[in-house]
């Protein structure tokens, strides 16, 4: 193989592996990668397991309803109460009513408001009467 395509190879390689989160080009293993992702599992599955612990199943039925809607504003809510929980400011489980007030304090922090949607009608010149 020519050597000047091999070196274009190597760089371009590198280039990926930057990209990918190698750092400084350095590549990362599978061994690594796999560990990352094995870490990042174990965290969700610990984060689940809390939310569990201090919401009722209709409230969490609700946020997972809107976590398909609006991700972040359901992982918002799920780190604010997790927030909460550890500072012990929950003292029983969260109903979804509870969960449905903090969503509307949310909204209203936020400046959130309600969508206003107009409808235009096309008006065309063969309706006149003429």
């Amino acid at each position: 193989m020519d050597p000047e395509m091999e070196q274009i190879r190597q760089r371009r390689m590198q280039e990926l592996m930057a990209k990918q989160g190698g750092g400084g080009g350095m590549p990362i293993s599978p061994e690594d990668q796999q560990d990352k992702e094995e870490q990042a599992r174990a965290l969700e599955e610990k984060r689940r397991t809390m939310l569990k612990a201090v919401m009722s199943n209709e409230a969490r039925e609700r946020l997972s309803r809107i976590a398909l809607v609006k991700p972040e504003k359901a992982r918002a809510v799920e780190s604010m109460l997790l927030g909460m929980a550890q500072r012990g400011q929950l003292t029983s489980k969260v109903s979804e009513e509870q969960l449905v007030s903090m969503l509307e304090q949310i909204n209203e922090q936020t400046g959130g408001s309600k969508p206003k949607i107009t409808i235009q009608r096309r008006r065309y010149n063969f309706d006149d009467d003429e």
